[in-house]
């Protein structure tokens, strides 16, 4: 008997699901060293990530030419989940006139003057633009859930607007693409080892991240309850096992390229009046 070729992966399997099946959705039940997009060779795998960042370039200058559609990509996990490495690896081919890449901080006393999502809007891409979040409008129903400084009656109510606010973004043009990569507990503790160890990556590292790390669980079950939440069919969770570097950025740039691909882009006719003009 021939053996049975491996099936292609389905983006179904990672994505939340939306509406009444959220309610059975367990972040733990994903393996975050699980390889799902990988073809098992590592060294391949890196070279597709390159081929497939080139491949960004090419689409993202159609996109911009085209300036009908933008896109948001959303990253987001715990600290040194791989957020900035999926910058790097992913966009670090494209045109820094088309792409614009926002990490977000604790809001800032104007920030905290105004409606939480008040400083995201104004970050948005334009026509012909790719934004990624590195963190993004998310934060607002993590860190203040996890401490407290919300009630559940007020996270509730911002599931809603961040569900209505990407809905507005989706009908007016924009195609919102939110990634969460997710690591083990143990991973992250053997990637903040590595940045106190190295010294050209210390300064990434903050004695915070150790206090945050102790609210592991608090973290993880406000990552599953906004997972379930604000995946809808318009915006929906994709969770990516982010365990192997080279397997995020695998998978994050295949799903990047087939989105930009299904926008049918195509140049602009040009003035026809150029047809035939000889520049000398």
């Amino acid at each position: 008997m021939a053996p049975q070729r491996p099936r292609s992966p389905s983006l179904a399997d990672w994505q939340t699901p939306a509406g009444k099946r959220a309610a059975g959705f367990r972040l733990k039940a994903i393996d975050p060293a699980a390889k799902p997009w990988s073809s098992g060779d590592k060294q391949k795998d890196r070279e597709a990530v390159e081929k497939l960042a080139v491949e960004l370039d090419e689409l993202q200058n159609l996109l911009y030419a085209h300036r009908r559609q933008r896109m948001l990509v959303v990253l987001q996990g715990t600290d040194a989940s791989g957020k900035d490495g999926t910058i790097r690896h992913v966009f670090g081919r494209t045109s820094p006139l088309g792409v614009h890449t926002v990490g977000w901080k604790a809001p800032t006393e104007a920030e905290r003057a105004h409606d939480f999502l008040w400083r995201i809007h104004q970050a948005l891409p334009g026509a012909g633009e790719i934004t990624v979040f590195n963190r993004s409008h998310y934060e607002d129903v993590l860190v203040p859930v996890v401490n407290r400084w919300i009630t559940p009656e007020q996270t509730v109510q911002r599931y809603r607007q961040i569900n209505d606010f990407e809905r507005m973004l989706t009908e007016s043009g924009t195609l919102v693409l939110k990634f969460m990569l997710h690591i083990g507990k143990d991973e992250q503790r053997a990637r903040l080892q590595e940045r106190l160890d190295d010294p050209a990556k210390r300064w990434k590292f903050s004695t915070g991240d150790l206090e945050v790390r102790k609210q592991w669980d608090l973290y993880q079950k406000a990552y599953q309850a906004l997972l379930r939440a604000t995946s809808t069919a318009w915006a929906p969770w994709t969770v990516v096992p982010a365990d192997s570097n080279t397997h995020r950025n695998l998978m994050i740039a295949t799903l990047v390229r087939d989105a930009l691909k299904q926008l049918k882009l195509r140049y602009p006719a040009g003035d026809p009046q150029l047809k035939g003009l000889q520049v000398t």
